[in-house]
């Protein structure tokens, strides 16, 4: 019977079969572990990242007339709004504002005649809005002016009824005369369950100089929170 040579034609198709096996094969060999040949490599499963701390930033402020220097001046954006804008620029954060149901008088004289009254009968002056959902927050900054060395009266209301239990809370204020005064005294009275942080605290007359922003930093960063 007759042998066939095999065409030039047969031969460059059993050329390019040849390779086309030998590249398979290393490729094969490529996709080993060198500890177990034959077995794929499989890459790790990226681990989830964690969930970022969720802030909330709470603020009471009071725009109108104003303590300033010994004398007063009406002021369109309150002291302590000024300050809570401050720290929302350089954090994440929600944001509510406390709004008083009765809303403050924008004159210095009769808000003062308030307050007294307030601190005297241990009131809970109520909220407007309805109260942000906390479930998604573990830290809260709380903020306001300090009037009669302490919180106003309206922040007691927001502690006790916000549900902080387990939550970080950071203090801040601004201030006249008097600093922090009783500030954290004043939250940790309440007895809401949060741990409680040291404060920080701003003189209204200087909040909106420039140098505040640095100063807003550096206690950020001091309590870890940027």
């Amino acid at each position: 019977m007759p042998v066939h040579q095999p065409t030039r034609r047969q031969l460059l198709r059993s050329a390019a079969a040849g390779a086309i096996s030998a590249a398979a094969a290393g490729l094969l060999a490529a996709c080993t572990t060198p500890e177990t040949e034959g077995s794929p490599v499989t890459t790790p499963a990226t681990p989830a990242p964690s969930s970022p701390v969720a802030t909330l930033l709470v603020y009471f402020s009071r725009p109108g007339e104003n303590y300033w220097n010994g004398g007063r001046r009406t002021l369109d954006v309150g002291n302590t709004e000024i300050l809570a804008n401050l720290i929302r620029d350089q954090i994440d954060c929600d944001v509510f504002r406390i709004e008083a149901a009765e809303a403050y008088s924008d004159r210095y004289d009769p808000t003062v005649a308030r307050n007294v009254d307030e601190q005297n009968g241990d009131a809970r002056p109520a909220i407007a809005d309805a109260l942000p959902d906390l479930s998604l927050h573990d830290r809260v900054l709380i903020g306001s002016p300090i009037w009669n060395v302490q919180p106003p009266m309206i922040m007691a209301t927001f502690a006790e009824r916000a549900g902080l239990t387990g939550k970080d809370v950071y203090p801040f204020v601004t201030y006249a005369v008097s600093g922090l005064g009783n500030t954290e005294s004043f939250y940790r009275e309440l007895n809401t369950g949060a741990t409680l942080h040291g404060g920080f605290a701003v003189r209204g007359e200087d909040v909106r100089d420039s140098g505040t922003t640095a100063t807003v930093e550096q206690w950020l960063r001091s309590a870890d929170l940027l």
